[in-house]
This record gives C-alpha cells, structure tokens and sequence, in this order.
C-alpha cells in the first residue's frame, strides 16, 4: 500500500483542497495521510466562509508526531496544495527535508496555487521556493508564465518553459489548463512533460455557469496516485484527464456546482471513456 501525506487546506462543505483530493486517491487504492493546512466551512469563492489556518509550527509538530511513531519511513510521497503564507511554505519545504531524510525514495509533487488570495508577495515566494524541492510540478497555465517569466501561446512554447523548470530539479512538470492558440476552443489541454518526453491529452470543456472549484486537486492527486501506482506518465496523464472529464461531466449533467466525486468515484477507479494523450514535442 502506497502512503501519501496530503498537505492542503479542507473544506467542511463542498470539494476543495484536501476534500477534493484525499478521497479519489483513496479510490484509486493509495493511502492518504491529510495534513489540513485550513479549516474553512466551504471555500472562498461563494464568498462567505468561516474557519482559520493552523500555523507553520503546528504542521511541523503534526509531521514529528508521525516520525517518532516510526510510520513518516512509510511515506512514499508528499503532496502539497494551496499555501496561505510564507512561514506555510516554509514549514513545507522542511517537512519535505523531514520526510526524504527518513525515507529518500519518497517525492514531493507540488501545486503552486497563485491568485487565491494569500497575496502577491506570498504568491512570489511559493514560486521562487517550491519549484527547486518538488520533484514533481502541477502549475496552471498562468503560474507557468510567471515561472518563466514570459507570455506562453502555444504547446511549443510550454514544452520549451517545462524543460526550464526540469533543469531546476523537478522531473515531471504537468500543466493543467494549458491555453494554445492552435487548440479548438471547446477543449481543455492537460500537458506533462519530463526531460525526455512531452505528452498532450485534451477533454471536453463543458459551459459551466461558474467554474468548479477543486479541479486542480482533483487533478494532481489522480496523477500522483496512478504514477505511485506504477503508471508511465503518458498513462498517468490518460487516467487523470480521462478520470477529471467524467468528474466533470457528472457535475455538469447534474447542474451542480459542487465536484460530483462520489458520482462519479467509478470512473475515477477505471474511467469508462479513455482519452488517449499525444506527443508534443518541439521540433
């Protein structure tokens, strides 16, 4: 049994951080340890919400407490979301140190959530210290421009950006919501690449009255689950987009708002329509 120590804010209400990541890798067989960096009652975007963060120390004692049980050797990854704060994004990057000091076989897979209300400062620096201790890196399309300092338009040029972020440590960089000028506008782009390999895959973009929120969560935790799990990246990548459409899909046939993750936890496990992926290599 793989163990996946789960570092994301959670949600009482509703699908967002560790709620909407902890159950589908659950689904797909892999154990999850959710370390709650917040407790909100639903996430921010309705608007209204009520709850607190838990400080850096506190994440630090959580991590220690597992240590001296003698189970943190067990970790096989560390998974890290959204982070409120500089002294959050410090107290990751330790336990990351912690965890790969006990178990070096463990790895880190980060989303760098910028834009969410932590402020730009915060943003900057999630940016400038994430990126060189993840060995695995889940950026929008916008946090990727802003990694690289740059306007990004097409694949070619987020190939060209991902392998510029491999140099500086991670081996795998998946792009969610990649924007290409090339691409039909009724589709999503989903890109992975590592230092030999870049892999396209694209799903249905269906019109939601406002965007769901936990799509990003949802996303890194099926591709780190199904890559723990032994999948190649190409296939990793097929599940995780084949998986995050039916999720989607459920959602929007039911006119909800809310991930429809229990609906659709079949199709998480073994997604009945498979949506091959493609190569997107530069010339």
């Amino acid at each position: 049994m793989k163990n996946v120590l789960s570092i994301q804010p959670h949600v009482v209400f509703g699908h967002a951080g560790n709620s909407a990541a902890v159950f589908p890798m659950q689904r797909l067989g892999v154990n999850v340890w959710p370390l709650e960096t917040m407790q909100f009652s639903n996430h921010m975007q309705y608007g209204h919400w009520a709850g607190s963060a838990i400080d850096a120390p506190q994440m630090a004692e959580l991590v220690e407490g597992i240590g001296t049980i003698g189970m943190l050797r067990r970790c096989d990854a560390v998974l890290s979301g959204y982070l409120g704060s500089t002294s959050q994004i410090d107290a990751v990057v330790e336990i990351v140190r912690t965890v790969k000091a006990t178990n070096p076989a463990a790895w880190h897979f980060a989303t760098p959530v910028i834009g969410a209300g932590a402020g730009s400062s915060v943003d900057e620096y999630l940016l400038e210290k994430i990126p060189d201790i993840a060995d695995g890196l889940a950026p929008t399309h916008d946090a990727l421009q802003k990694l690289a300092g740059r306007t990004i338009e097409t694949v070619d040029e987020a190939v060209v950006a991902c392998r510029e972020l491999i140099r500086r440590g991670p081996q795998v960089v998946c792009v969610k919501q990649l924007r290409d000028r090339n691409s039909p506008a009724d589709r999503i782009n989903l890109l992975a690449v590592t230092h030999d390999e870049a892999w396209l895959c694209q799903h249905t973009r269906y019109p939601f009255a406002r965007q769901p929120v936990g799509v990003a969560e949802l996303t890194s935790a099926i591709f780190v689950a199904r890559r723990l799990l032994g999948d190649t990246v190409r296939t990793a990548l097929e599940h995780t987009v084949s998986a995050v459409h039916a999720v989607l899909k459920a959602t929007f046939d039911a006119g909800r708002y809310e991930l429809e993750l229990v609906a659709a936890q079949d199709d998480i496990a073994k997604p009945r329509e498979w949506l091959g992926a493609w190569l997107a290599e530069t010339a």
